[in-house]
Parts: C-alpha cells; sequence; structure tokens
C-alpha cells in the first residue's frame, strides 16, 4: 500500500501540471501514453514487436492521435485520417497471406481494435482539454472516475454480498457499484457549487451517473483482457499500480462515449 500511494502522488505531481499547462505538451504525453498503452497490448498477446504488423499498428496509432488540421496539412487533404487507417488495415490483412497465416486473422483483428481502443480514448483525453472550459471537464471527469472507484472499494468491502461480474473480476459487487455511482453524484453536486462549470445540476448529474458506469465497464474491459491473457497487470511502469491501461482504463473508455454522444 505503501508504494502504491508514493506511486500515486509522484504520478499526480507529473500528470496533474501537464493537464493544466494542455496545448502541445499534453499532446505530447497523450502519445506517449498511447504507445506505452499499445505496447502493453501487444506484450499481453505475446506479439513480436519488431514485426512489421507491430510496425503498421504503431504507425496507425499515431494516425489516429494526431489532430486533424495537422493530419489534413501532412496529407494536403488529399486523404481523411479515416481512409489511411483503413489501407493500413488492408495492409495488415495482406500480411496474413504472405505469412502464410503465421501472422493470423486473430492477430490483425486485435491489432486493429487495440489500435482503436487505445487511440480513441487518448485523442478525446487532449481534445477535450483543447474545448472551451476543457480543463475543468477533465478535472470533472477524473474526479468522478476516482470517487467511483474509491467508492467502490469501501462500500464493496463493507456491504458487499452480490457479485457484479466473478467470471471477469471476482473481487467486484452490485453494492459496490452503486456505492461508487452515489460517490460520483456527490462529486457532481461540489463541482456545480464550487467551480465555474456552467451545465445545470441535473445534467452534471445525469453526466456523473454516465461516468460512473462507463468507467466501471472501462475498467471491466480491461479485467478481461488480463483474464483472457492470464496476467495480473498490464504492465509494471507503475510499482504498486501496474500498467498505463492498469491506471488509466475508465477514462479512455469514458472520453470517446461522451464525445461520440455529444454529452461534453
Amino acid at each position: 500500500m505503501r508504494q502504491r500511494i508514493i506511486t500515486g502522488i509522484i504520478a499526480a505531481a507529473v500528470f496533474l501540471p501537464l493537464v493544466i499547462m494542455g496545448g502541445v505538451p499534453l499532446m505530447a504525453t497523450a502519445y506517449l501514453l498511447g504507445t506505452i498503452g499499445l505496447y502493453e497490448l501487444l506484450k499481453m498477446r505475446k506479439m513480436p514487436l519488431a514485426s512489421l504488423p507491430s510496425v503498421l499498428s504503431y504507425v496507425a496509432l499515431w494516425l489516429v492521435l494526431m489532430p486533424r488540421s495537422a493530419f489534413n496539412n501532412l496529407t494536403n487533404d488529399t486523404y481523411t485520417k479515416l481512409e489511411v487507417v483503413l489501407l493500413l488495415v488492408l495492409v495488415l490483412l495482406t500480411y496474413t497471406v504472405l505469412s502464410k497465416n503465421k501472422y493470423t486473422y486473430d492477430d490483425a483483428g486485435f491489432m486493429i481494435i487495440s489500435v482503436l481502443y487505445v487511440g480513441m480514448g487518448f485523442y478525446y483525453f487532449y481534445q477535450t482539454r483543447g474545448m472551451d472550459n476543457g480543463l475543468t471537464y477533465i478535472f470533472f471527469t477524473l474526479f468522478i472516475i476516482w470517487a467511483t472507484d474509491s467508492g467502490a472499494y469501501f462500500v464493496g468491502r463493507a456491504m458487499g454480498k452480490r457479485k457484479l461480474w466473478p467470471d471477469i473480476s471476482p473481487n467486484k459487487t452490485i453494492e459496490g457499484a452503486v456505492g461508487g455511482i452515489i460517490c460520483g453524484l456527490l462529486v457532481a453536486v461540489i463541482f456545480f457549487l464550487f467551480t465555474n462549470i456552467t451545465d445545470p445540476l441535473w445534467k452534471l448529474a445525469a453526466i456523473s451517473i454516465f461516468i460512473s458506469i462507463f468507467g466501471q465497464i472501462g475498467d471491466l474491459v480491461q479485467s478481461a483482457y488480463k483474464r483472457l491473457y492470464g496476467i495480473k497487470d498490464s504492465g509494471n511502469i507503475l510499482p504498486g499500480h501496474g500498467g498505463i491501461l492498469d491506471r488509466l482504463d475508465s477514462l479512455i473508455f469514458v472520453l470517446p462515449i461522451l464525445h461520440l454522444l455529444h454529452l461534453l
């Protein structure tokens, strides 16, 4: 526990100032975290990192993370980001033939989903920061996720009886999940009272419930990945916490959904 707390304090001391600065430093952080996150997923599946498919996956990830304006300048508006990523998908599928099925269709599917999963999450992370009042929304999302995690843990330990999804995460309970949502609602009220956020309380409450629910789903998605590949943590870059995806699984799952549903 001591190591976990120390790592958390150090990580927050590095991470939060970059979030506050925004701009290029935060974009560079998103690129770095996304690259590490994809590395963790490829390592889970024991994919050779020096192979052509792995290199193409990183290229696809960096294109997904690239701001739209920068991508348009790079291609002189000849191609859209989606078109280039789809071309890379076709190359990956072609490689299944060239490798005589040593690199399989399942491998290609895993890499494509991994690129989109990690890429969309970190892309919308710095896109959210660039919005009007974006810093407040980033902290709003982070604090709700942290409150949900803490509430689910403590309420689950004190009152948890019914398992939420034992095949994926045997320690999580329905009571803990509900307790996490309630803690998220309390954070929404605090933000409404003490920040410059302009949304009405009912909307903040609705968004907080949404973040709490899908944040927990994001955590379960990462748990399902790890259980499938028989590992405890996605990585070991954060002592006491595991990997980047272990810490940011809820955030990178929630932010794309908030944007795609125009809730921010």
